[in-house]
């Protein structure tokens, strides 16, 4: 399933204004974003998510200061970069492969 939406969410981190990229990940898929925007260059934040209980699993949310920034848009633009200079490509994005292939799918003929 993609984490991509096409919405754009905005709101506060850390009393900052940022632009939601995902929210309720794990601190792996937090670490990756953080990465891949950071590189792009855009200033992240990273929050970790409240609890109900103790007990219950940690999960994060991730923002951009650039109010405008629209991943699903940038991702079909081809606008955002791997750290080796690579497009992103939406598998890239849900870390599904480590493929940059240029096309959004495969003919089959």
């Amino acid at each position: 399933m993609s984490t991509l939406s096409g919405k754009h969410q905005f709101g506060e981190l850390d009393e900052k204004r940022v632009t939601f990229v995902e929210k309720g990940i794990s601190k792996e898929r937090a670490d990756f974003l953080q990465s891949l925007l950071k590189h792009n260059g855009f200033e992240v934040l990273i929050a970790e998510d409240k609890k109900k209980t103790e007990d219950d699993p940690t999960f994060y949310t991730v923002g951009v200061t650039d109010m405008v920034f629209n991943p699903t848009i940038w991702i079909f633009q081809r606008r955002l970069f791997t750290l080796d200079g690579r497009r992103v490509t939406q598998d890239f994005w849900d870390q599904k492969t480590t493929e940059t292939i240029p096309q959004y799918y495969e003919s089959k003929l």
